[in-house]
């Protein structure tokens, strides 16, 4: 069963990138839905048009791409046949029914439009229908907000979301695993929205109760 990975309007789409990347090396499939306003927001970071019709090579060219922008930064090949693509506006798509087999949704980045969206159960795309479909199919939803400052309309949706039985994980990158590059930064995110799905990843460092390790040598 794949896991169902929504891209909304926020800016972060390096966090995407790296949840991408990390679950398809992990050997998991993916269905991939890209929200209309995340790709300006794809557009805008990184020069990359995302095209229905070419969904897969410009894909590809995001998936390579460095959290510093660097072009060929991943060899991404051979994992995009695990990558099944789904346009926004296809509500008739199969993650927008609950008898379509899924482990769960992570939504990242999440903007506040679509935490307001999910938490209030509009479903005014398929990003936001997949997501109510999770909530109510009591599988796992993981919503990587990427706002400051919260407003108490967006804490107050956040609430709810995490109350429908979602985890919230906002994107806040931590220093403790020894980041020398904003890819490793990028990575702490990413590994965080994977370790509340339950994925297995080695993408940070974890804390071993012993202070200094952020001076260590990172693991091999």
């Amino acid at each position: 069963m794949p896991w169902i990975v929504g891209v909304s309007g926020a800016s972060g789409t390096p966090y995407a990138a790296a949840v991408l990347r990390a679950l398809l090396a992990g050997g998991e499939s993916v269905d991939l839905v890209v929200s209309r306003a995340s790709r300006l927001t794809l557009l805008d970071e990184t020069g990359i048009a995302f095209r229905d019709a070419h969904w897969r090579d410009d894909l590809r060219e995001w998936l390579a791409r460095g959290a510093d922008g660097k072009p060929g930064a991943f060899d991404v090949d051979a994992g995009l046949d695990g990558v099944r693509y789904w346009n926004a506006g296809d509500l008739a798509a199969g993650p927008s029914s609950g008898s379509y087999p899924a482990k769960g949704m992570l939504i990242v980045p999440a903007s506040t439009a679509c935490v307001a969206g999910v938490a209030l159960g509009l479903s005014k795309d398929l990003l936001q229908r997949a997501a109510s479909v999770t909530l109510k199919e009591r599988r796992r939803l993981v919503v990587a907000v990427r706002e400051t400052p919260l407003n108490g309309q967006t804490l107050r949706h956040l609430v709810a979301l995490d109350d429908a039985g979602a985890s919230v994980v906002p994107a806040s990158p931590a220093f403790y695993a020894g980041a020398t590059h904003i890819q490793d930064l990028v990575d702490f995110v990413a590994g965080r929205v994977l370790d509340a799905a339950g994925v297995a990843h080695g993408l940070y460092r974890r804390w071993r109760g012993e202070l200094g390790g952020a001076s260590a040598p990172r693991d091999t």
